[in-house]
């Protein structure tokens, strides 16, 4: 499967972004999509998740301001993030969690990918 992240750029504090991914690709199924981050010199943090049967994960940090949803149907993900602060900058990676193709006539062993990252900056 192929993730195709877009959105993200330049925010002041306080304001919004929106990010947007795509999962493209012989897919069946998509268990878990959702959102990390890695913060320059930091290791990659979760930000948010949602799984296919509508369980939510939220980072604590982001809770109440970041918003994630899904559409099974066309296997995209998106995160509308509000109150944005300085600390949420960071590259921003679309992940795709038990992914399952079609392969020729069955199904592919799960398997899990990464969208190429996108930046968030956010400052005044």
């Amino acid at each position: 499967v192929q993730l195709q992240a877009s959105g993200g750029g330049l925010a002041q504090p306080g304001g919004s972004l929106r990010l947007s991914c795509a999962a493209s690709g012989r897919i069946f199924s998509i268990n878990r999509m959702g959102w990390y981050r890695q913060i320059s010199g930091k290791q990659r943090e979760l930000v948010a998740t949602f799984s296919y049967e509508g369980d939510i994960t939220y980072a604590d940090s982001v809770k109440g301001r970041f918003t994630i949803s899904r559409d099974n149907a066309k296997n995209t993900v998106a995160l509308q993030m509000n109150t944005l602060k300085p600390e949420d900058t960071a590259v921003y990676y679309c992940h795709a969690e038990d992914i399952l193709d079609y392969d020729y006539g069955g199904l592919t062993s799960p398997y899990d990918s990464w969208g190429q990252g996108t930046q968030v900056t956010v400052s005044s």
